[in-house]
């Protein structure tokens, strides 16, 4: 997924003069996973490595540090602050997490994995089990890549939605908004790979269904209940289906109460 956005972790080494006026200090690099810090004195040639929470205080999100042992806050002139560390790049894992597993809940929605057995008294039965991340077919894998990466360029696109073409006086023009139309363009084509595929295997929220319409008695004017298809040598219990009956802009908002009798007409 890292791969399709183009957003791959990457080191990055910062350094800081003292001038005895800040404490704080913005790093290069935003999402950061982890950093080693340590101040060096040119007079005595002294290398302190820092302890966090003790010495300094980490933001990973915004990228930056804040110096909080009296000794370093502010640096002083002679001093100079060194940060190594490692950046998640855009988007932070726990984000790529969240799009991900959206991702995975559309492919896999309604779907699971049959599997036939014999039980211990001989009977043959059939397993349903709920297709997740560890038994997602292999094929099926750059699918939610795919998809995933969609629903993050999505939030790119949203943030790039607010920028305006700058125009000044002097003539310069800056087309910011084709950040913007750039996006839109790549989300498109990425949408259409990821349908083309989807549509060849037959997954995901477009794929093509078969249900089963409900029939209603004329004796008694109620659903007649259906069942889960079962294989012929399937030995388990009947599985009773529920699906949704549409009728709620018919409802009857008046109050009055209908004469009913329950197992008979009504």
């Amino acid at each position: 997924m890292r791969s399709e956005i183009g957003d791959l972790p990457a080191p990055f080494v910062d350094t800081f003069i003292g001038g005895d006026e800040l404490s704080s200090y913005d790093l290069s690099e935003v999402n950061v996973t982890s950093v080693v810090a340590k101040v060096v004195t040119t007079e005595p040639a002294v290398s302190v490595e820092l302890e966090p929470d003790s010495d300094y205080v980490l933001n990973p999100a915004e990228g930056s540090i804040l110096l909080i042992n009296t000794d370093y806050s502010p640096l002083r002139h002679g001093q100079t602050l060194i940060v190594r560390g490692r950046s998640e790049g855009m988007f932070a894992d726990a984000e790529l997490e969240t799009y991900v597993s959206d991702a995975m809940t559309q492919q896999t929605y309604g779907r699971t994995i049959k599997t036939r057995y014999r039980d211990g008294h001989g009977h043959i039965r059939y397993d349903l089990e709920p297709i997740e991340l560890e038994n997602l077919p292999a094929v099926e894998e750059p699918l939610v890549a795919y998809l995933a990466t969609v629903n993050a360029l999505w939030t790119l696109a949203t943030d790039a939605a607010t920028d305006i073409d700058v125009n000044t006086a002097e003539g310069t023009f800056v087309p910011r908004s084709q950040r913007y139309r750039q996006l839109m363009e790549h989300l498109a084509e990425l949408q259409a790979r990821y349908n083309a595929l989807a549509q060849q295997l037959n997954v995901g929220l477009a794929r093509i269904e078969q249900f089963q319409l409900r029939r209603v008695s004329r004796s008694t004017n109620r659903l007649v209940p259906i069942f889960q298809p079962r294989e012929y040598d399937d030995t388990g219990k009947p599985e009773r289906l529920l699906p949704p009956i549409d009728g709620d802009a018919y409802d009857d908002e008046s109050g009055v109460t209908s004469p009913l009798y329950p197992g008979t007409w009504g």
